[in-house]
């Protein structure tokens, strides 16, 4: 006779996992919880039988929450959460030393190896480069605010001169669309077909009712994952990067 299971162990109820459930496990907030997915590429999956399970919650796999709890930069969340809570308490108790010497020793962190985890090849960074390409095209016109730092705007500015530089210089272009939203830009390299939108030059009005901490982080992401990708078209044609 096999071992007999109890209630909700099998199906869809162990399949799924809830966000609540996945933030107590992880021990993180939610827009921690929500970068760290972005950034891995976890996102919420609509699950085939709710019978077990309430219909107004939002479900991952479990599998992916135990992925994500091995992942090196839940430590730098927490770390960096903690450098907050301390850096307030000085400024609430006055003591610039304390806040002089916190701020010099700031955690910070890099996803580097979440690009190279994602991307395996090369070629999966090509035909994954539309999305990134959009993004960064449009924050590169982006008016700076305190949503919108000065130094992201250069990034960007400078990653897509770095791209189309490459583009120019290969000739890769092969097609191209005016249209209401702004210019549609199709490349082919190394035999991938990319696609992507650039608005218009025009002054951009930030509206109030956007989220941008969540483009943002995409942007976190797609930014890098570009800079990684200018890089190894510069090396391919013997080209020194970053350009002077």
């Amino acid at each position: 006779m096999g071992k007999r299971l109890k209630f909700a162990q099998r199906g869809a109820a162990n399949t799924y996992i809830s966000r609540t459930q996945a933030l107590r496990k992880l021990q993180l907030s939610l827009s921690d919880f929500r970068r760290l997915c972005i950034l891995k590429g976890i996102y919420p999956r609509v699950p085939s039988n709710f019978k077990h399970l309430k219909k107004t919650s939002t479900f991952y796999f479990r599998k992916d929450i135990k992925f994500l709890s091995h992942e090196p930069l839940l430590r730098k969340f927490r770390e960096i959460k903690a450098f907050t809570s301390k850096i307030r308490r000085a400024l609430g108790k006055g003591d610039k030393n304390t806040v002089e010497r916190l701020r010099e020793n700031k955690p910070v962190y890099t996803i580097d190896h979440l690009v190279k985890e994602r991307y395996p090849t090369f070629l999966d960074a090509l035909r994954d480069l539309d999305d990134a390409l959009c993004l960064v095209f449009l924050f590169r016109i982006m008016p700076r605010s305190n949503k919108i730092k000065g130094n992201l705007v250069s990034l960007c500015d400078t990653l897509s001169r770095e791209f189309m530089n490459y583009v120019i210089y290969t000739n890769s272009l092969r097609k191209t669309f005016l249209s209401i939203k702004g210019i549609y830009y199709q490349v082919e390299i190394m035999g991938q077909t990319i696609t992507w939108i650039t608005p218009y030059l025009f002054k951009q009005k930030i509206p109030e009712d956007v989220d941008f901490h969540v483009m943002l982080n995409f942007l976190e992401f797609y930014a890098t994952a570009l800079g990684f990708v200018n890089c190894h078209l510069f090396q391919s044609l013997g080209l020194k990067y970053p350009p002077e």
